[in-house]
């Protein structure tokens, strides 16, 4: 497989897209396949650069970064507060980036030539959780999603498509067994969420916490290459 460098664009705000973002350079002459990776909350879109780096040249990547500013050059999707019943959102910011994430794929697909079933939507943590909720509500514009140590929203359920208009998807759930943050318990939630939606997906488990570890990595990449 042949790869790339992992140096970025200048952070891009043009009005014409949802939100601002950085694409790897340098950039592939006429790409044919697009990944974003969406970080997670607290990060940046600069976070899974290194992610970026085994990713074939011929693939346009993109970082978006998250539209909510919670710290210097700290970002999220939504707010989340972690309490000891789990995980509880803003439900509005969440579904306002899903909405949001869904017209920035169609626009990055619009401005580089890409097409839906060349494209592959994956993240980390929240960013993970966004990628499951866009491809899973909206999966006419992706070909597949990854979570990386993340969860699939119980609030996504009244925007699941069904399951004639999920039957192409496919996904990749990898998590660590010693998570503290996001417990395993939610990737076992997401296969058997998954299987019962009849979405072709693996399910992954690492002996790591709340990260994206090598095995994870080249997992990930071997899936988004050979799936």
């Amino acid at each position: 497989m042949d790869t790339v460098s992992n140096s970025q664009s200048p952070l891009k705000q043009a009005e014409a897209f949802e939100f601002s973002f950085r694409l790897r350079d340098p950039l592939p002459g006429n790409a044919r396949k697009c990944v974003l990776l969406l970080h997670g909350v607290g990060g940046n879109e600069l976070n899974l650069v290194d992610l970026a780096a085994g990713i074939d040249q011929d693939t346009l990547v993109v970082f978006p970064r998250g539209p909510l500013s919670i710290a210097p050059n700290q970002f999220a999707w939504f707010r989340v507060v972690f309490t000891a019943n789990g995980p509880s959102i803003v439900e509005a910011e969440a579904e306002n980036s899903r909405r949001r994430m869904i017209r920035f794929v169609e626009q990055l697909q619009l401005a580089y030539g890409i097409q839906p079933e060349n494209t592959v939507i994956a993240g980390f943590s929240q960013g993970g959780i966004l990628s499951a909720s866009v491809a899973l509500s909206a999966p006419e514009r992706v070909d597949g999603f990854a979570i990386l140590s993340g969860r699939i929203l119980p609030e996504l359920k009244p925007h699941l498509a069904n399951r004639e208009r999920l039957a192409h998807l496919r996904g990749f759930v990898g998590h660590g067994q010693y998570d503290r943050t996001l417990p395993v318990m939610w990737s076992l939630r997401a296969d058997h969420w998954l299987t019962d939606l009849g979405v072709r997906h693996v399910t992954r488990h690492y002996p790591i916490g709340h990260e994206i570890s090598s095995a994870m990595q080249a997992e990930f990449l071997e899936w988004l290459e050979h799936e």
